[in-house]
């Protein structure tokens, strides 16, 4: 099955790209946006609009289908590729990308994406590209085997058909009491996220986020209904070692004191530190999950930055240097590449927690749902956006439409 045409059509991510370096640097807020000037390349202002690039196949029976590229929230951060410039990836995907789209077998998914993200210049593309265009892809080959994009995952990489739905982890963005309290009623599985990203949040010695996070805790026994016991999450972009100091003993130490508050619930550590490269940071990430682990801690930590592409997850997943991996899909690329990070993750008994970011689209989350449910990853986020109540109809909605598609499609291979 040929691709005959490809349409590119400008568009909008759910929320803004922020200049990281600038906002840990101290850039303070006013109303939405950060007062001070930019410090990462590429950024013209520390708070920029989201921007994406849908790519539409034309199929030889003329439906098209669609799939979306963007960056994640804080581009150019930790190792990532440079803020999203529309312009720059439309030409790149007009020059080089279509004439590739034009001479596949859209129908062999993996095939395709092999053949269509060959390195240009010697380089890799970027990983947006991959991204939006494997999506495409994805959609593609599913319109062609008149499957589900989940089915077409199992079936490439030779997956049973899943049985069960994956845990779903939302995100509060600055409006954390209000979207605590709308996770706890709607009975999430992971929450909150909190976005402890400056040190007004996170505190002298951490004492703000702790208070924090034994609030999120006491408001779940009071509003939750019986029984509920959500896993408490919380990212907070680095700062525990920002003020606690590096050295990976005191950051387990402070860990420690974070879970004794909260006991009875997991608790999820994401991005405890930034140790300034890959490499220390398999290191040093290692050495703390080995002392939680020693200590019987009921804390986890959560790998991202640093920890961007397939191989990179590889290097964490292999060390045991997380208990959960965030494969954060825009900065892996190509969704055959978040598939098998995933697997790469299960092999080593590393939990999978396929990410992403707000700055998305409903339609690559809904893709990241299929492949998250084919894979049966350990968690997924509920994206796009910083609303909460939206991401969790995207996600979950997608997700419960899938289970019923997949039982249907197992009932009637039980009838043959």
């Amino acid at each position: 099955m040929q691709i005959k045409d490809v349409l590119l059509a400008p568009g909008s991510g759910a929320f803004f790209y922020d200049d990281q370096a600038a906002i840990r640097a101290g850039a303070s807020q006013d109303g939405f946006t950060y007062v001070g000037e930019p410090l990462t390349p590429g950024f013209t202002s520390i708070r920029v609009p989201a921007s994406s690039l849908s790519m539409g196949l034309v199929l030889a029976d003329d439906t098209v289908v669609w799939g979306d590229m963007m960056s994640v929230q804080y581009s150019g951060a930790g190792g990532r590729d440079p803020l999203f410039d529309t312009k720059q990836i439309s030409d790149l995907t007009s020059r080089v990308i279509v004439p590739r789209l034009l001479d596949v077998d859209a129908s062999r998914y993996l095939d395709a994406c092999a053949h269509v993200f060959e390195p240009y210049e010697c380089n890799r593309l970027p990983l947006a590209i991959e991204y939006g265009v494997s999506q495409a892809l994805l959609r593609t080959a599913a319109h062609l085997r008149r499957r589900t994009m989940a089915e077409v995952v199992c079936a490439e990489f030779d997956l049973p058909l899943p049985t069960r739905g994956i845990p779903i982890y939302c995100q509060s963005g600055d409006a954390k009491e209000v979207n605590v309290d709308k996770m706890i009623l709607k009975a999430v599985d992971v929450l909150p996220h909190g976005l402890i990203n400056s040190w007004q949040k996170f505190g002298v010695d951490g004492q703000t986020f702790m208070e924090f996070v034994k609030w999120v805790a006491t408001r779940t026994r009071q509003i939750g209904r019986p029984g509920y016991q959500p896993v408490l999450h919380f990212d907070v972009y680095g700062w525990i070692g920002l003020e606690i100091g590096l050295e990976p003993q005191r950051i387990a130490d402070f860990i420690c004191r974070v879970a004794d508050t909260v006991p009875g619930f997991t608790l999820n550590i994401e991005s405890p530190a930034d140790h300034g490269s890959t490499q220390a940071q398999v290191e040093n990430y290692a050495k703390i999950v080995s002392i939680l682990n020693n200590r019987g801690s009921g804390a986890r930590i959560v790998v991202d930055e640093r920890c961007n592409t397939l191989e990179d997850i590889r290097l964490f997943a292999e060390a045991k240097a997380a208990h959960l991996v965030q494969i954060k899909t825009p900065d892996v690329g190509s969704m055959a590449d978040t598939a098998r990070a995933v697997l790469i993750c299960k092999a080593n008994k590393v939990g999978a927690y396929v990410g992403g970011s707000c700055t998305e689209t409903d339609l690559s989350a809904q893709a990241s749902v299929h492949v998250s449910v084919a894979t049966q990853a350990d968690m997924m986020l509920a994206k796009p956006g910083m609303g909460f109540d939206e991401a969790f109809s995207i996600v979950g909605n997608e997700q419960n439409r899938l289970l019923a598609m997949l039982n249907r499609r197992r009932a009637q291979d039980e009838k043959i």
